[in-house]
């Protein structure tokens, strides 16, 4: 076998895995939050098709800012990386626990078509607060 061969298979597949994650809470109480987070994707494309919360009843992903788009899915191509930040891909949680406060750190649970499920610790910060650096 050549060294070529021996070192290829040595070389490891990429991974699914999300990473970065926080929530900027509403600055008028009973408004969705928004969460934000980067995927890496994995060997192979798959979509995000849904991302939530212990602590919100409902969530949302979408696209753009001030001219919001509700998507059902987002593309993650094979060894890409897609984030989600503010003005761009969000996703927004809908009658969250009032009780969440800025500090706390939630679990989100992303979904994905192939179905894998990643779970993702996120950061809460106050509506007025500067994003967090990753």
């Amino acid at each position: 076998m050549s060294a070529a061969a021996l070192l290829g298979g040595c070389q490891s597949q990429p991974k699914l895995e999300s990473d970065n994650g926080w929530v900027r809470l509403p600055a008028v109480a009973g408004r969705p939050a928004a969460a934000y987070f980067t995927i890496k994707g994995g060997a192979r494309p798959v979509s995000l098709i849904d991302v939530s919360s212990d602590v919100a009843i409902g969530s949302e992903m979408h696209e753009g800012g001030m001219a919001m788009k509700k998507v059902d899915a987002v593309p993650i191509p094979a060894g890409g990386t897609v984030t989600f930040q503010p003005g761009g891909r969000h996703v927004m949680f809908y009658n969250m626990n009032p009780g969440v406060k800025p500090g706390r750190i939630l679990s989100l649970l992303l979904t994905f078509s192939d179905g894998t499920r990643l779970r993702q610790g996120a950061r809460v910060i106050a509506a007025g607060d500067p994003a967090p650096e990753s």
